[in-house]
């Protein structure tokens, strides 16, 4: 029982990969239970969010007790040894950041559209104003 206690206490467990999946959890939660519109457009930036975290701390050395190991420190005039990142996921997540900022824009966009229209930000609502799907 102590055992556990410690392993949870020392945080090692806490990341950016589990906290990538508990964020993408919490946004297919908010995507799959809530009717509201600009509540499904928060769950999808969520989901964008936790899926750019997870592609840049993937294999990201993480400080480890006793082994002076730290993923945070640049190898800025240390050595010509020391490890670099990758540049090539960094520049994708840029690209990433840049399409969800605009797929949130437009979504938002034709929220306000679709709001003015039918006047509700209830999707089951506005589906039975349209007159539903045939």
């Amino acid at each position: 029982m102590e055992n556990t206690l410690n392993y949870i206490l020392s945080l090692n467990w806490l990341n950016g990969e589990n906290t990538s999946l508990a964020l993408f959890m919490i946004g297919i939660y908010g995507l799959s239970s809530r009717r509201n519109i600009v509540k499904t457009i928060i769950s999808l930036s969520i989901i964008q969010a936790a899926i750019i975290l997870f592609f840049l701390s993937i294999n990201n050395p993480v400080e480890t007790a006793g082994t002076g190991l730290n993923g945070s420190i640049p190898p800025i005039g240390i050595s010509l040894n020391t490890p670099v990142a990758d540049p090539i996921p960094q520049a994708l997540m840029i690209t990433a950041i840049v399409v969800g900022i605009s797929v949130t824009a437009v979504s938002l966009t034709m929220f306000i559209s679709i709001y003015h229209k039918y006047g509700s930000t209830n999707w089951n609502k506005v589906k039975n104003k349209r007159g539903g799907f045939k």
